[in-house]
Parts: C-alpha cells; structure tokens; sequence
C-alpha cells in the first residue's frame, strides 16, 4: 500500500523538481542584487532633492525594478543613474515634459550614496 502511494506521488515530485529547478537558471541572468537597492536609493534621494513626492516624480524608468533604462554605467566606483522628472502627472502630458533632471552615483554595493554630480533644469532636451 505504501508502494503504491509512492508511485502516486512521484509525478508531482518531479513536477516540483522541475519547477524549482527553473528558476535557478533564471536567478542566474537577473540583475545583480545591489542594483534594484541602488535604483531606490538613487529615486528617493531625487525626491527628497526636489521637494518630496508633492511636488516632484521621477521618470518612469526608475520605478521599474534595476532602472536598466536609466542605468547610465556601472564600473567598480558603483551605479551611474541619470533620469529626469517633474511635477506629478508630467509623464502623462502629451508630449511629456520634465523639468528637471537628475544624475546620482550609489556605492557598488547599492547602500551609499556616493554623489549627486547633477540635480537642475534639464541640460539636453530629448529629441522627438
């Protein structure tokens, strides 16, 4: 009787080997651990520079997990982020328009902020 619920059971076990085998494979190409850290801390020091999330939002692409659109190097100082932003809802503007734009270095282990080499009015606008 045991045998027989062993055998009944073997399906889901490798269905469950299999499974939890696969994202080993996909933990292996995600993005370093510090970068997500990095992104966030880089996205909230740019709202605390430029008045609070009252009155200013940073560019979509630093609210997606790694900011990989906004990653602008990575070297062995740390994270380079360079994004713009604005007040709240200027992303839904049509054309969307930024007003300022904002560049920081986090630490290579995505704990520190290192500097803020730019936060002021856009310096390049974006081409059509």
């Amino acid at each position: 009787m045991f045998s027989s619920r062993l055998r009944a059971a073997a399906p889901l076990a490798a269905a469950v080997i299999v499974v939890g085998s696969s994202g080993l494979s996909h933990a292996q190409n995600s993005l370093p651990l510090a970068q997500p850290r990095a992104a966030n801390l880089a996205r909230m020091r740019a709202e605390l520079l430029n008045g609070g999330l009252g009155a200013y939002r940073s560019d979509q692409c630093m609210y997606v997990t790694g900011a990989e659109e906004c990653l602008v190097s990575t070297t062995n100082e740390g994270f380079r982020f360079q994004f713009r932003g604005g007040a709240p809802g200027w992303q839904q503007l049509i054309p969307a328009e930024p007003t300022l734009e904002t560049e920081v270095i986090i630490s290579r282990d995505g704990d520190r902020i290192l500097s803020v080499p730019y936060n002021g009015p856009l310096r390049h606008p974006r081409q059509p």
